[in-house]
């Protein structure tokens, strides 16, 4: 399962500025355990995380669902703003 690709476009729609949205995976020492990355415009921070984090929450538990169909690896998502 591509995650990255996932919530690359996730993230996407959210953003009023797709454009500059930025999604990485980093390598993790336990291969049960997936890092992504997400970098947003600063002004599209509120937007993606959403109020009280409903948002990015969302797109935790879509990913943990994906996960569960699949490989069943712990997603870990951190976003970001430059």
């Amino acid at each position: 399962m591509d995650y990255v690709a996932l919530t690359e476009r996730l993230i996407k729609a959210l953003a009023t500025n797709p454009d500059v949205v930025t999604v990485k995976e980093f390598p993790s020492d336990d291969e049960n355990k997936v890092t992504i990355e997400v970098l947003v415009d600063s002004s599209d921070l509120p937007r993606v995380i959403g109020r009280g984090g409903k948002n990015i929450n969302a797109v935790r538990t879509i990913l943990k669902a994906s996960s569960s169909l699949h490989d069943h690896k712990y997603i870990n998502l951190n976003v970001e703003s430059f």
